[in-house]
């Protein structure tokens, strides 16, 4: 019972704690990648650690077959094990559902999150394939409509797409520069976070871990983008670039230069700051990688 308490608190203090420190810590924006990574470690973690701690429960600290080994002996699929007295019952294998059913719900949605972004993302390459007309010069897909909007389709129907109002408005180092913060989302592959923080949030609604990461995943993803195009082009140009494009719509499954946070990124973009220390990065890298393996640790220790 020990061992399931302490899995059960490490999840809740990774589920619900830890993600209002992390959505505050300043370093996070001034080393987006390294933040992005943390989220994605703090969802493993509470994944791994959930789904540990409802085994031991269920099955360990109830004796049932001596827990997942002793199940899969009385199966007969674990190797070089001696057979138990009694074979495993329905009730058994219904226990033994429980901790897969934590593991199985994440990677459950994720599968659909993911094959749901796929489908809007060909209806919409579909749709741009007769509505929109390609700009040789530029690269880009344009479309006749008077709002200015940049906005990219990730995947394998992957293109960036400007309106005729972007055209517009926009100087040409302007436009380059948000077009190079499109190219970021999509050599980065962008969206494929955001499915994972899209699927853990439906996964576990209500939990803060699964807001946080997701409103905060798609900040940062948007910050890794602009810092990307700031490599080849000013800050005025990028921040204007922003402005005007602010009130463009993207669809739901594209990653627009408007973006998330649109004004935390203009701040950050037009009064930049260092990037935080070298231990600070390496320390939440070292401890976003290891942070899931600590579950495990405490599990397999003595019951």
């Amino acid at each position: 019972m020990i061992t399931a308490a302490a899995l059960a608190g490490y999840a809740v203090l990774v589920g619900a704690a830890v993600p209002y420190a992390l959505a505050g810590a300043r370093w996070a924006h001034r080393a987006p990648t390294v933040a992005v990574l943390a989220w994605q470690g703090l969802m493993l973690t509470f994944v791994v650690a959930t789904a540990l701690s409802v085994y031991h429960l269920v099955l360990v600290e109830q004796h049932v077959h001596e827990g997942l080994v002793g199940l899969l002996t009385a199966c007969g699929l674990a190797a070089d094990a001696q057979p138990v007295n009694s074979p495993a019952s329905l009730a058994d294998v219904g226990l033994l559902m429980a901790p897969l059913t934590v593991l199985a719900l994440p990677f459950g949605w994720l599968a659909w999150t993911a094959w749901q972004a796929g489908r809007e993302r060909r209806r919409h390459a579909d749709l741009l394939s007769v509505i929109g007309s390609d700009a040789s010069e530029h690269g880009v897909t344009v479309v006749e409509h008077e709002a200015p909007a940049v906005y990219c389709l990730p995947g394998r129907a992957r293109r960036i797409v400007v309106t005729r109002g972007a055209l517009e408005r926009l100087t040409e180092e302007q436009l380059q520069a948000a077009l190079e913060h499109e190219k970021a989302h999509i050599r980065g592959r962008h969206h494929l976070a955001q499915v994972a923080t899209k699927a853990f949030a439906r996964a576990f609604p209500g939990l803060p871990l699964a807001r946080h990461a997701h409103q905060q995943t798609a900040l940062l993803l948007e910050m890794i983008a602009d810092d990307r195009a700031l490599r080849l082009h000013s800050r005025d140009a990028l921040a204007t670039a922003m402005c005007e494009v602010a009130a463009g719509r993207a669809p739901r499954t594209a990653l627009g230069a408007g973006g998330s946070g649109a004004l935390i990124r203009l701040r950050r973009i037009l009064t930049p700051q260092d990037r935080p220390r070298r231990l600070t990065w390496i320390g939440v890298l070292v401890a976003s990688v290891a942070a899931p393996f600590l579950p495990l640790l405490v599990a397999c220790g003595p019951v």
